[in-house]
């Protein structure tokens, strides 16, 4: 139908056991949802309903026990590994709770890192970079390292490092539960201003209501189902 864009991921009656021991655990339980490109979605649940499994899952950091998983055309599940990592790469940026930035680097080296690793030519890599830590409003603290900066402004740098790729799909499992409520909602206020500028397409995992609000379409899992979206 007209104006309704097509889905960048199709999620299809998934599974997820994992066996511990000598015991199955069922962290999704034939779970079907589309997220539309261009979106910006939440996923909520309480802790163990299977929100980081899923974002895992559609990140192609791990494999469904059963059932399908589309991302930007692409059964997911048909990839051999190698093939799945190039593909995770090009296609996909990560927001990481604990941030995850290299403490030896400057926020603009922590951001230019995955260009260098694509192999970018240095003059491209550093003057994407440097474009990207100015739309995340850190021209200022370019030069400093992660230990110098607060956790907002460490965040900042990680969105701008999942961006700086310009993938289709950007994957935030709990983005904002290390931050205060003020410096959460910034945060989620540039994510959002950053779909809007690029285009990207966002996946968020929460368990704050007031943080869920925020998104233009949500999902509800619990014990590994989907409830309600």
């Amino acid at each position: 139908m007209p104006g309704i864009p097509k889905p960048l991921v199709q999620v299809i009656d998934v599974r997820k056991t994992y066996e511990l021991g000598h015991r199955r655990v069922e962290a999704l339980r034939g779970v079907t949802l589309e997220i539309p490109g261009g979106g910006f979605v939440v996923l909520q649940g309480p802790s163990g309903s299977g929100k980081t499994t899923l974002l895992n899952l559609i990140g192609c950091i791990d494999r469904t026990t059963s059932g399908t998983i589309v991302v930007s055309g692409q059964d997911v599940g048909t990839l051999s590994d190698d093939v799945l990592s190039h593909f995770r790469a090009t296609k996909l940026g990560f927001i990481f709770q604990n941030f995850n930035l290299i403490p030896v680097l400057s926020a603009v080296e922590n951001i230019e890192y995955p260009l260098l690793l694509h192999r970018v030519p240095k003059i491209e890599s550093r003057s994407r970079a440097m474009a990207m830590i100015e739309a995340v409003g850190l021209e200022n603290s370019s030069d400093q390292r992660p230990g110098e900066l607060s956790g907002g402004q460490c965040q900042r740098v990680a969105i701008g490092r999942a961006l700086v790729t310009h993938p289709e799909l950007v994957i935030a499992d709990e983005p904002t539960a290390n931050l205060d409520t003020a410096t959460g909602q910034a945060i989620v206020d540039l994510m959002h201003h950053m779909r809007d500028r690029t285009g990207t397409t966002f996946v968020l995992s929460t368990h704050d209501p007031a943080i869920a609000a925020l998104a233009e379409l949500r999902f509800t899992l619990h014990d590994g189902a989907l409830i309600s979206s």
